[in-house]
């Protein structure tokens, strides 16, 4: 069934929007296909910097906007992104707006909570998890 044959999520039926969820999933399984035939260059540079901007641009409100964790990537156990996938497209975008290691450096953050002070022994959530080898 298209995208376009699903009905959309209860309580969207009216929304402008609610065509991004119902496309989402399509995007995501046509992307992976495109790489594994070793097409990807059907899609143009330009319709994947505007996938890639809107993707960052609905991140950054979503997580930093409304103070959440959002899961970023699809978790999708073996199929799940590579190290080296990530970093290319992580190395390009920086590029892409004058920025380097170094200040994703500065920037980097913990994810909302996790510098919440643990209550039972004085510590930050998570600073057991750095502290191990």
């Amino acid at each position: 069934m298209s995208p376009s044959e699903q009905s959309p999520p209860a309580g969207r039926a009216n929304d402008e929007y609610g065509w991004i969820d119902r496309y989402a999933a399509d995007l995501h399984r046509s992307a992976k296909e495109l790489v594994t035939k070793g097409e990807a260059a059907r899609v143009s540079d330009e319709a994947l910097a505007q996938i890639i901007t809107a993707a960052v641009r609905l991140y950054y409100a979503k997580s930093e906007l409304e103070d959440r964790a959002v899961p970023a990537i699809v978790q999708e156990g073996a199929e799940t992104l590579t190290a080296t996938e990530m970093l290319v497209a992580v190395s390009e975008m920086l590029r892409d707006v004058q920025l380097g290691p170094m200040e994703l450096g500065l920037w980097f953050r913990r994810r909302p909570g996790e510098n919440e002070p643990d209550s039972r022994n004085g510590t930050h959530s998570g600073d057991g998890a750095r502290s191990k080898p």
